[in-house]
């Protein structure tokens, strides 16, 4: 959601990049950029609100224009709730099914003290020791996923860069908490769960944050850039949201 018309500005008040605007009983984290003309509201994934505002914005023009967007605000919200995630929690235990790149492997207890997990023949291989405690098989299978996935996100990072004429940003791989990515300047970090998900959906959140080196925000400006590149992103962003749901985040459940 973006406003309709520049922010206007006095000699009074300003907003700070980071801080906090309550509003009508909502709380929203106020992002100040020098590129930005219009003032800007984001729900993100995790239900934060995000205010973007250009620089020289007094805080009275920015409470107006939440004001006046608090029904959109609260149909984000709405939907955000239709669409809570079911993560599911993982026992970890011998013979569970669990993807990488959409594809199904069974986790497999051997003794191999040399190597925590490896994927080998189709088994995703765990030291039986480390599996004994679930904390341990947890961190374990987590760092799989982030060694191997950004083994494989380091070659999909070019592609999508060239497309849209940016600059490699630094990639890594984390856990981000409840989103697929994020971006700072000079990098990006993709989630180590999002490596559960088909290729494609992982090539549209990595497409997703590099647009974001160009186009801070989910403005047209960001969209028609992401689209431009992928022209799938609008089909890809609905599957995503569906399928992300159910993808395991790291909880676990007694075996």
């Amino acid at each position: 959601m973006s406003d309709a018309r520049p922010a206007s500005s006095d000699d009074g008040a300003r907003l700070i990049d980071g801080q906090k605007l309550s509003v009508d009983g909502r709380t929203l984290e106020v992002r100040v950029s020098t590129r930005r003309s219009r003032l800007g509201l984001t729900v993100e994934r995790d239900g934060a609100l995000i205010l973007r505002a250009p620089s020289m914005c007094p805080p009275e023009r920015a409470k107006a224009f939440v004001l006046a967007n608090g029904r959109w605000i609260d149909g984000k919200l709405r939907l955000r709730a239709e669409r809570q995630p079911l993560h599911p929690a993982r026992k970890l235990s011998d013979g569970e099914i669990h993807r990488y790149l959409g594809r199904d492997y069974r986790l497999l207890y051997v003794d191999d003290p040399g190597a925590p997990v490896r994927l080998v023949a189709g088994r995703l291989r765990m030291d039986r020791a480390i599996a004994a405690d679930p904390a341990r098989a947890r961190r374990a299978l987590a760092d799989w996923y982030a060694r191997s996935g950004l083994r494989w996100a380091r070659g999909r990072l070019q592609p999508w860069a060239a497309r849209m004429d940016v600059r490699e940003p630094r990639i890594e791989v984390r856990d981000v908490g409840r989103r697929w990515g994020t971006h700072r300047p000079g990098r990006i970090a993709l989630h180590w769960a999002t490596f559960q998900l088909p290729f494609h959906l992982v090539d549209y959140v990595i497409a997703h944050e590099l647009a974001h080196v160009r186009v801070s925000g989910h403005g047209p400006d960001y969209w028609r850039l992401l689209r431009r590149a992928m022209p799938e992103c609008g089909r890809w962003k609905a599957e995503l949201d569906e399928m992300g749901r159910r993808v395991w985040m790291g909880d676990v459940s007694e075996r």
